[in-house]
């Protein structure tokens, strides 16, 4: 039995129990869940912002392909699953403060170096390919965040906590992508002396997507280093690797590529594939009241985000997997719709496949949910926290698979592909979680 009293007053906390009540504090808890939270909406801010510069980038003087602009809006996909499969060692080695506080800070990073390639339509590709790849550090620190908050909370108010987390995180994504559109039009945070870009529909100043989140990165930094403590949870790197011997890491990890992997990776590319299959880079290019992707993209990633909110006290409530097996057969009939429509006749046909695109990024957030309240019911807590970060690292390559997946084949082929690999996760799902006397409940 544990017999050390909880000591709120060091870093290290010492004592630190979540399922003993004498031994976890909820005001620490919480405390840094929204810190730790505000850090991770910054970050998926970050980590899209190509996804809302990319479309906009022709227009005001760069001259790329389809495939470089998808090329583009994907490389922070491969960023961000590189860097997670890195950040889900991170929490018990160097604990939550220094975690989140140097990440925030390193976010600046891919701001400042956007903030100066918009400004110059001769910067080369391969410069702004690398500039999409430093984004992956809003992607990544998702691996090192979630464990490291689910070491905060006891296990029956796990997936309320990590549904507020990765929600309210994932909001990032719409939150770039829409206020992108509005904020381009007029001079911000001191750069009215820089010129407009100029483009056929008027002036913009494409570069304050790019800068927007920067004050927001610093205090928030500097708040995390203030308040933020660790608790005493610590493993080496070779400790960590048991969770590759445990057959639910690979199941998991398949089921949250479906979940995470479609939100991730559908949210990155939705723009430009609405412009190159309904808008004016498709067969209907001239015709009159054509959509423009950057005024839908938002919708997507708000959905998935608020239905991962929502669904995370029903995960606690009813268990994940059930609520993951829902959104599995939710996901495949979405995408089967939505296949449908990819080879248009007309461009009235865009409105049933955004609709069917919308319930992909419903069903994905309730999916995620469940997923995530799965890992900590189904393993021990060091063991559960290395499994969400690693299945978030091959998750978070969604964007880049996405990508590539549509420079090599059409929009239609692909979804064919998309929609048998949902239909095989929710199979395993239904199999070993979610069944009348399934082996691994959850």
């Amino acid at each position: 039995m544990n017999t050390k009293t909880l000591d709120t007053s060091t870093n290290p906390i010492q004592g630190w129990d979540p399922e003993d009540p004498e031994k976890w504090d909820s005001k620490i808890a919480w405390k840094t869940l929204w810190i730790t939270t505000v850090s991770l909406t910054i970050a998926f801010c970050t980590w899209y912002m190509v996804s809302a510069i990319a479309p906009r980038l022709n227009d005001i003087g760069f001259d790329l392909s389809a495939a470089q602009l998808y090329w583009l809006a994907a490389i922070p996909g491969l960023a961000g699953g590189l860097l997670r499969l890195a950040y889900m060692f991170l929490p018990p080695i160097i604990g939550t403060r220094k975690m989140v506080a140097i990440s925030t800070l390193l976010m600046l990073v891919p701001m400042v170096g956007w903030y100066f390639a918009i400004q110059n339509p001769a910067t080369p590709f391969s410069v702004l390919l690398l500039l999409s790849f430093t984004t992956g550090i809003g992607g990544g620190v998702f691996s090192g965040y979630m464990p490291s908050t689910g070491y905060f909370f006891p296990k029956a108010k796990a997936g309320t906590a990590l549904g507020i987390q990765a929600g309210i995180g994932n909001f990032g994504v719409s939150l770039i992508q829409l206020i992108g559109p509005w904020i381009i039009g007029f001079g911000l945070l001191g750069t009215t002396f820089l010129p407009a870009q100029e483009t056929s529909y008027g002036p913009i100043h494409l570069h304050n997507i790019a800068i927007i989140m920067i004050p927001w990165a610093i205090a928030t930094a500097v708040v995390a280093w203030w308040q933020l403590k660790d608790v005493p949870i610590t493993a080496n790197f070779a400790e960590q690797f048991d969770i590759f011997s445990n057959k639910n890491t690979w199941i998991l990890t398949l089921v949250y590529l479906m979940t995470f992997g479609a939100f991730s990776g559908f949210a990155a590319q939705l723009a430009l594939l609405i412009n190159n299959v309904y808008g004016n880079n498709s067969v209907f290019a001239g015709q009159e009241g054509l959509p423009a992707g950057v005024t839908f993209a938002f919708l997507g990633p708000l959905i998935g985000s608020a239905t991962r909110v929502l669904a995370g006290p029903l995960c606690d409530r009813f268990g994940g997997a059930i609520w993951t097996f829902i959104a599995g057969i939710g996901m495949t009939i979405g995408t089967a719709v939505a296949t449908v429509f990819l080879r248009p006749t007309s461009p009235s046909e865009f409105w049933p496949f955004l609709w069917a695109m919308l319930a992909v990024f419903f069903f994905a957030g309730i999916g995620n949910a469940g997923t995530f309240k799965q890992m900590p019911m189904i393993l021990p807590p060091r063991q559960a926290g290395g499994v969400i970060g690693w299945t978030a690292g091959i998750a978070a390559f969604g964007p880049f698979l996405v990508g590539v997946m549509l420079t090599a084949m059409s929009p239609f082929v692909f979804f064919i592909g998309c929609t048998v690999f949902f239909a095989a996760c929710t199979v395993l799902t239904w199999i070993y979680y979610a069944r009348p006397n399934a082996p691994f409940p959850g």
